[in-house]
């Protein structure tokens, strides 16, 4: 057990006696339970469910001597002087409505991270946006390390912070991706770089509006103290950064996959070049790296390439490192992965596009495509996916339940575009769309996976979709 008391970058906070609940268990929530509890605290656990996994975790808990409330996740625990929840919990709920009337400030694991670091930690280069966050964050961590700096990847990534920032070994820097979730929670997170890599409409549900969604985003820029990355051919990232409250000399740097300005990062003549960090920028720019070192070299992966550099660069990072770290990486599955090239026609895996932001920038990556498409819209809309995107369609091949709503988008912008609507939401549908676009593709197209919708209609997640594209796509070359 340590003293109680932790001492950071932000206020000083004695755990000693203080009464905490953790609202959530789950991946965030046990390791959060544990770090309060192991620092005096009197902690309690609430959790809306009540299933076996849940009492085979808070038995666990238990067992430390930490109180666990299962099905019972509304009401206020008596004497809470700390709320900190897990990153679902949304603000609206019960339990955080009571918090604010009895006064008790509520955290999320990132805060809670944030206040126990140590005063020698690793800073943190942050990365944030409604698509492209872990891609971004990846290949940051990767020419971080072409630096032969210490640094992980971690936070929404799937690495809990609290684990990383408590753990043993010791960082230079780290790579950090923030929900919008986490960021809402994590009032006194002050990184020493940050990016907002692009914004659209998203877990609105959540979030409540558009506006409360996009200022939780711009959260990820208070404090910062070198640079606030935007996305130069997204205004709304830049409005984030105008309205960020950040230390003196931290500047405002831009990417953009034309001609960069002073204090951008951009592209020219398939050279990725940096006009940020730089002696003169006014005259000077530096080469980063070729197109070609990004993999794959899609345009809204090289913004995600530009986002990463950019971070780095504000962090010291020489150009070689840019280059080292960008040719070394390679993208998670299902991120427009390149799985066979059948008869001249490529068939390209990017279930991870769950969105009508990441479908389009998928979609327009390719020059014709046979795109097949649909799941759980999430109460999306399509019309504007489909005008922007109708140039590039060959056809369309149509699955899932909310189906109907990409069909009627495209009578309305496409209507010449072929459609086959698989009308089945069975596992199996997959290797019929595969077959279906396979028959409507000619040499040279692209078969593209990019459903524009969550997966769970008819599969556990976006991964088993992937990997059913990829089984079918066997299939066909048997």
């Amino acid at each position: 057990m340590g003293s109680g008391k932790v001492t950071t970058g932000s206020a000083p906070f004695d755990f000693q006696g203080k009464h905490v609940t953790v609202a959530g268990l789950g991946v965030s929530g046990i390791p959060a339970a544990k770090a309060l509890h192991a620092r005096g605290a009197i902690v309690t656990v609430v959790n809306d469910g009540d299933d076996a996994r849940s009492r085979e975790q808070a038995a666990g808990l238990e067992a430390l001597g930490i109180t666990v409330r299962l099905g019972d996740g509304a009401t206020l625990p008596k004497g809470t002087e700390l709320i900190v929840t897990t990153p679902g919990w949304q603000p609206g709920k019960p339990l955080f409505q009571a918090a604010a009337e009895a006064g008790v400030p509520v955290w999320g694991d990132v805060e809670l991270a944030w206040r126990l670091r140590g005063p020698d930690a690793a800073p943190w280069l942050a990365v944030t946006g409604t698509n492209g966050k872990t891609t971004t964050v990846r290949m940051l961590a990767a020419i971080l390390e072409a630096a032969g700096l210490r640094t992980a990847a971690v936070g929404n990534i799937g690495v809990s912070l609290l684990d990383v920032v408590l753990g043993e070994e010791t960082y230079d820097v780290l790579a950090v991706e923030l929900s919008s979730y986490q960021l809402h929670w994590a009032p006194s997170l002050r990184a020493h770089s940050a990016a907002v890599l692009n914004l659209a409409p998203d877990h609105l549900d959540w979030h409540g509006s558009m506006a409360a969604y996009a200022a939780d985003k711009g959260r990820i820029y208070a404090g910062n103290q070198v640079a606030c990355v935007y996305n130069v051919a997204d205004k709304a990232t830049e409005d984030l950064v105008r309205e960020a409250d950040v230390e003196e000399g931290c500047r405002a740097i831009g990417f953009t996959l034309g001609t960069p300005g002073p204090s951008q990062l951009g592209v020219v003549d398939g050279i990725l070049v940096d006009r940020a960090f730089v002696e003169n920028r006014q005259k000077n720019a530096q080469e980063l790296a070729e197109v070609s070192d990004v993999r794959p070299p899609a345009p809204h992966n090289i913004a995600n390439a530009l986002a990463a550099a950019a971070l780095a660069r504000a962090f010291g990072v020489p150009a070689q490192a840019v280059r080292d770290g960008l040719r070394s990486f390679r993208p998670d599955a299902h991120r427009i992965e390149h799985v066979a090239d059948l008869d001249g026609v490529a068939y390209v895996d990017d279930s991870k596009a769950t969105n009508t932001h990441a479908a389009q920038a998928s979609l327009a990556a390719y020059e014709s495509i046979v795109w097949i498409a649909g799941g759980l819209a999430k109460g999306a809309t399509f019309d504007e996916l489909v005008a922007a995107s109708a140039k590039h369609l060959r056809a369309v091949v149509l699955i899932g339940a909310d189906r109907a709503l990409i069909r009627e988008a495209l009578a309305r912008h496409a209507p010449e575009v072929p459609v086959v609507d698989l009308d089945r939401t069975d596992t199996g549908a997959m290797l019929q769309a595969v077959t279906e676009a396979k028959r409507l593709a000619v040499a040279g197209d692209t078969v593209l996976l990019a459903p524009a919708c969550a997966s769970m209609d008819m599969f556990t997640n976006y991964n088993q979709r992937g990997d059913a594209f990829a089984t079918a796509v066997g299939e066909l070359r048997a």
